[in-house]
């Protein structure tokens, strides 16, 4: 994956400005001796601010910027002059970004409809000057207060995509291919497990100018929950989307145990997952006879909408589309 530009995982450092100073200064001027406090109040420290851009969809332009920090607030001045605000940093995120405390783990927000803006790093605000310290038995104040500290930790983006439909399965299930039969994405294709190494996104086009969107993340195996093969990596980029579709080769035999296998590795990252709404595909069924395709039809499960598909001689697709569309409208 060095040379792949999809980066879903970063972990940066990011400090906000510290807040100016308050100014202690006396007004002086011709016939005015004794002119009282006039000290300006300090600029508040510039913010570190995150941005939902639907124009990006990879952290790489994060990956390599690792200390993010904000400028500090000015100081305050004579006559009443407030110090300047420092400049706030925003960061353009995709949308999906999850941000989360990296000592924690724990989830600070989510970063979800285009435009949004979440303050990170709140500035630290300015000190008063002294002309807010004087009262009727203190005419002469002559301190003022520091500014406050800014914000500062290190904090970890994950990206997850959104998509209408989510492709689960195996690897080596057609998933890709699926993907770039009923879409315009080009994702790579091979006849060896692993092939997908990152997902890739597609949109599908209905009728009537209707579409949906389609994720194909890398395959799981049975023990991925526990780091087997690519592991759990990128099973987080199905937990925003409306269906997911399991998609099981034909050449399986049991399509019920496969089912069973794939849905218990989802139920172990993350149970909220078998609420989605579900469909079965069964891939490759080019490869077999007649006879074949009868006792496989026989190991299906049960309470699932399932179709048998082949995107190499691309039939069942249309069938697939609408089931597709009923669950996502449903």
């Amino acid at each position: 994956m060095a040379d792949s530009n999809f980066i879903d995982y970063v972990k940066i450092y990011c400090a906000s400005g510290h807040g100016g100073a308050g100014s202690v200064h006396l007004h002086r001027a011709k016939y005015v001796p004794k002119g009282g406090p006039d000290g300006g109040d300090g600029g508040r420290g510039g913010h570190i601010i995150l941005k939902a851009n639907p124009q990006f969809w990879t952290l790489i332009h994060l990956k390599y910027r690792k200390h993010v920090k904000a400028e500090d607030g000015g100081k305050g001045g004579a006559a009443l002059c407030k110090g300047k605000n420092g400049e706030d940093v925003t960061l353009d995120v995709p949308l999906g970004t999850v941000v989360k405390d990296a000592e924690t783990g724990e989830v600070i927000f989510e970063m979800v409809d285009a435009g949004e803006e979440r303050i990170l790093c709140k500035g630290g605000r300015g000190g008063l000057g002294n002309n807010n310290f004087k009262s009727a038995t203190q005419q002469t104040p002559r301190y003022a207060q520091p500014g406050e500290d800014g914000e500062e930790g290190w904090f970890i983006l994950e990206l997850k995509l959104l998509a209408d439909v989510g492709l689960v399965g195996f690897p080596n299930a057609g998933k890709s291919t699926l993907l770039s039969t009923i879409t315009s994405a080009k994702p790579k294709i091979a006849d060896y497990a692993f092939t997908t190494l990152e997902p890739n996104l597609g949109i599908v086009k209905y009728y009537d100018d209707r579409s949906f969107v389609m994720a194909d993340i890398p395959g799981i195996i049975e023990g991925a929950h526990e780091g087997k093969g690519i592991g759990i990596r990128f099973l987080r980029h199905i937990e925003r989307n409306s269906v997911l579709l399991f998609m099981v080769s034909a050449e399986e035999g049991d399509i019920n145990a496969a089912y069973k296998t794939l849905l218990n590795e989802l139920k172990q990252f993350n149970p909220e997952l078998l609420d989605k709404e579900r469909v079965l595909a069964v891939t490759k069924c080019d490869l077999i006879d007649s006879a074949a395709m009868e006792k496989l039809k026989k190991t299906m499960p049960k309470k699932i909408k399932s179709v048998f598909i082949s995107s190499v001689a691309q039939t069942g697709l249309d069938e697939l589309k609408d089931k597709l569309w009923k669950s996502l409208t449903k």
